[in-house]
């Protein structure tokens, strides 16, 4: 019998996320059977709840859910606990400590940009967009790499401030400046620039000014597919390296797919292969 996983999210029917682990369970001679799992916004713990229930062995969670899904969990691990926000359970029975939570998204993040983008964040400033469950994700491990500075923009700027304090002693642990900015008020030239707002998939423009960006800053959107075009096109137009979401979705993917199965996948072949269908010409609609 396969073991049951799922994407659990609102939207969630375009997730790429069933054919990374279809790949990742052919690469390892895994039995594994990964669905979507669409929760209505004001049923996500019930929902999930009767996901667990049906005998599915975990999930991974993308918005709006994250704060809600790291509630749900009864141990967490020290990725999670700092971000207060998760993207993986593993649904373990109440005998062997009950569901826990991780968050692979920052790690995810981290080893899309200096594995494969081949990006170093060390001695870097970093502007990291939105105080939501996605920055509050990869804030953590985008500290560890030990930049110079990060700067928390947020639209809501008290959302920032939380999230900024929340990381003040692990940003001092490591060296690293960490502050919180309007987006009016976003700063200047940065060497790396992600948008962790769901400004691309609501399709809404990119929320700051071009000011933020110089020739060759490396400006990543979390999103990947048509959603993030518009913030690609606009940082090509103002000289930055535009990179997308789907290196991250990968990475993390395969983070939680070790945490599951106890064997960690080859990511290589598997983002390029996603690259390929991304990246080849679409027909047009009938």
């Amino acid at each position: 019998m396969s073991a049951r996983y799922a994407v659990a999210g609102n939207p969630v029917e375009h997730s790429r996320s069933p054919a990374i682990h279809q790949q990742f369970a052919q690469q390892t001679g895994q039995a594994v059977d990964y669905g979507r799992l669409l929760c209505p916004l004001d049923a996500f713990k019930s929902t999930l709840q009767a996901f667990a229930n049906s005998g599915a062995l975990g999930c991974n969670v993308t918005v709006p859910f994250k704060f809600e899904a790291f509630e749900m969990a009864a141990r967490r691990t020290p990725r999670a606990e700092l971000a207060q926000a998760a993207n993986t359970l593993r649904f373990d029975p109440f005998s062997e400590g009950g569901w826990l939570a991780d968050n692979t998204d920052g790690v995810g993040l981290v080893r899309d940009i200096t594995a494969n983008a081949g990006v170093a964040l060390a001695g870097q400033r970093v502007l990291l967009l939105g105080a939501g469950g996605a920055s509050a994700g990869v804030l953590g491990p985008l500290i560890e790499t030990r930049p110079e500075e990060i700067v928390l923009a947020n639209r809501s700027l008290d959302k920032a401030q939380a999230l900024v304090a929340r990381h003040a002693d692990w940003a001092a642990e490591h060296g690293v400046r960490l502050t919180s900015r309007a987006l009016d008020n976003a700063g200047q030239a940065y060497d790396v620039f992600i948008n962790g707002t769901a400004a691309s998939l609501s399709g809404g423009g990119v929320p700051v000014g071009s000011g933020v960006l110089r020739p060759g800053t490396l400006a990543l959107d979390m999103m990947y597919g048509p959603a993030a075009q518009p913030f690609l096109q606009w940082a090509r137009e103002h000289h930055a390296v535009a990179r997308d979401g789907l290196g991250m979705l990968v990475e993390q993917a395969a983070e939680s797919f070790t945490l599951w199965r106890g064997t960690r996948p080859d990511t290589a072949p598997v983002l390029a292969v996603l690259r390929a269908q991304i990246d080849a010409p679409q027909e047009s609609s009938r």
